[in-house]
């Protein structure tokens, strides 16, 4: 019976090249392309040892070696990033480069030694495959219960994150407006003396700057304010308290807290409520927080002509309040983002317009998901904005 061990004893080295040359060339084998030629071989010389082992009929199979080399083999590459696919790849082409080495000694072996061959190196390389992959398997877990810990653990460190940052937000916010409500409170004190005696007002020629701070002042407050709210709802922190309501009531209370912005811009607002009698269950301050923001917002946007408060009855159990205005309009692109935090709508028409945090419409929107609504909005360059809210006569399961 003629030995192959010694010719496959004589090619490891052609093969160990000849091997990691296909590897590499291979379109299939990405991974290997990122790796140094030792990294490639890693223990393929002690496999290629134990199947010349195998092969010799003078010495003992080594399939102890194969197991151990192999076992190790896969934990390896499962490190180096590779995937079952480009593994099982990897043993083919050693499978044909072996076979490649050894042809010239199949030719002259006959039919009984040639199949004895080809069944032991298949019998090495099958359990060389099982046990790689194998380890190569466990690996794979053992990274996926890794990375499972780590991302329970960095999310446990994100909540404490937004928790800090909501707290220290809230805290900041808290801190800067008492100052804030000193000088607002200061400042409308002395514009109101300088009002009111002709002394002050000519011993002040700069009383524009303390005008401007005090402008400054109220905008930077309800920044800060519209911050907390958008905080608060964020956390989750915004309780509702449902009751029965008159709508009719709330949009009058409503109007008589935004008709002094109105007059102050010579426009007029226009109310149009069909609910008198329809029983409405909501958070009446909620409510009332929402309408008030879209029409000062109205006002706001709006130079001459109209703001509208309309409110009707839905079937299947809702009801609307639509505000609109003639105002500048939004840019169809901008009505999608105009709820989002901090996001102003900017055009030629509605430039120069001050007193604008970013916040009203982010808040509006929150308020509105909480009380189980939707808002639409509908607007045109030029000829003014209609933003409408649709809500549930009754909400559910609070």
């Amino acid at each position: 019976m003629r030995d192959f061990s010694l010719a496959l004893q004589d090619r490891i080295d052609i093969i160990i090249q000849n091997w990691i040359e296909a590897v590499r060339s291979d379109d299939q084998l990405e991974t290997a392309k990122e790796l140094t030629y030792n990294g490639v071989r890693d223990s393929v010389p002690i496999v290629l040892q134990a199947i010349v082992t195998m092969l010799s009929q003078s010495q003992e199979s080594d399939i102890r070696t194969l197991v151990e080399k192999s076992l190790e083999h896969g934990t390896l590459r499962a490190k180096q990033g590779y995937d079952a696919e480009e593994i099982a790849r990897e043993y083919r082409l050693l499978r044909w480069v072996i076979f490649e080495a050894l042809e010239p000694e199949l030719f002259k072996a006959s039919g009984i030694e040639v199949s004895r061959a080809y069944r032991l190196i298949d019998t090495a390389l099958d359990e060389v495959i099982a046990k790689c992959f194998q380890t190569f398997t466990q690996e794979r877990f053992q990274e996926l219960k890794d990375l499972q810990n780590q991302l329970q653990l960095t999310n446990q460190e994100l909540t404490r994150l937004v928790r800090a940052n909501q707290e220290n937000l809230s805290h900041l916010a808290h801190e800067l407006k008492t100052p804030l409500t000193s000088i607002i409170g200061y400042s409308d004190l002395f514009l109101r003396q300088q009002q009111n005696y002709s002394e002050i007002k000519g011993s002040v020629p700069n009383i524009g700057h303390i005008d401007r701070v005090l402008n400054s002042g109220r905008l930077l407050l309800r920044l800060i304010n519209d911050t907390l709210e958008i905080s608060r709802y964020g956390a989750g922190q915004i309780k509702l308290q449902l009751a029965p309501i008159r709508l009719p009531d709330v949009l009058a209370t409503v109007v008589e807290i935004i008709e002094p912005l109105a007059k102050a811009k010579g426009l007029e607002i226009a109310v149009e409520c069909h609910l008198s009698d329809a029983q409405v269950v909501t958070d009446c301050l909620r409510l009332q927080q929402i309408i008030t923001n879209l029409t000062s917002n109205a006002i706001r946007y709006t130079t001459a002509g109209t703001v509208t408060i309309k409110s009707e009855l839905l079937p299947d159990k809702y009801w609307t309040v639509t505000v609109s205005d003639t105002g500048t309009g939004i840019d169809p692109e901008d009505c999608d983002r105009i709820f989002q935090p901090y996001f102003r709508a900017e055009n030629s028409l509605s430039s120069g317009i001050p007193d604008s945090t970013g916040l009203g419409l982010a808040i509006v929107a929150r308020l509105v998901k909480l009380l189980q609504g939707k808002i639409e909005v509908v607007s045109e360059l030029g000829v003014g904005s209609s933003f409408t809210v649709i809500f549930p006569l009754e909400l559910d399961g609070v």
